[in-house]
């Protein structure tokens, strides 16, 4: 596996890139980087993902996996040697699988409500589901220190890349994310940690002022 051609399209602040940068780190793979410009996409990524024409896309030997939890499901099936990344017994793989699924359908679209409100009863509404969202995610983790238990996997790369748009939320909405959901941020921390984690992110701050480049061209300010 040492000749792979391994190649990721991506976006910048995508949380769901994220996800695949943490998972290459994880199991120590060397890649390239191609950064997308998505007001202006490359042929590439138009070849490569025709269906959804998103990022992000992982190239495998001329071959494309998309869609970002099933991209690091691919690296941790192909790449089994090292760092599991989903657990081994099916219930826990399903349980994994559930609160994936529940962040993917859940989570975006709440925090969509806040950095791009078209009134502040929209943004009050996303930071609303957003703190139940949150709350039911703490009971997932309990007194663990990840998801999964002791090692960190699947569940905490679905999740650890929105902490990118942490600070725009709080931000915008006007609240803490730390005093209200503490055992979740302490968690953030942890995996901040990691280097894989560390360098996979944009810094926050970074992320909101993009957010408010964005709110201007969309006509939101």
């Amino acid at each position: 596996m040492g000749g792979d051609e391994v190649i990721l399209l991506n976006y910048w602040m995508s949380m769901f890139g994220a996800r695949v940068r943490i998972a290459l780190e994880e199991k120590g793979l060397n890649y390239e980087y191609r950064e997308e410009d998505l007001q202006n996409k490359s042929p590439l990524l138009l070849q490569m993902n025709p269906v959804h024409k998103k990022i992000p896309v992982l190239i495998h030997n001329g071959k494309p996996i998309c869609e970002s939890n099933i991209i690091v499901q691919y690296i941790d099936e192909f790449w089994n040697d090292k760092a599991p990344l989903l657990p081994s017994d099916p219930y826990e793989k399903a349980q994994a699988r559930f609160w994936a699924d529940y962040i993917d359908k859940k989570l975006y679209d709440s925090g969509g409500k806040i950095t791009w409100y078209k009134n502040k009863e929209d943004a009050e509404e996303g930071k609303k589901e957003l703190l139940e969202i949150f709350k039911a995610l703490e009971g997932a983790l309990g007194d663990k220190p990840y998801f999964g238990g002791e090692n960190f996997g699947y569940v905490d790369i679905s999740l650890i890349g929105f902490y990118m748009r942490f600070h725009a939320y709080e931000t915008i909405a006007n609240f803490s994310i730390e005093a209200e959901r503490p055992k979740l941020m302490a968690w953030v921390k942890r995996c901040l940690e990691r280097k894989s984690v560390a360098k996979s992110l944009s810094d926050p701050k970074t992320v909101y002022e993009t957010v408010l480049k964005f709110r201007k061209i969309r006509g939101l300010d």
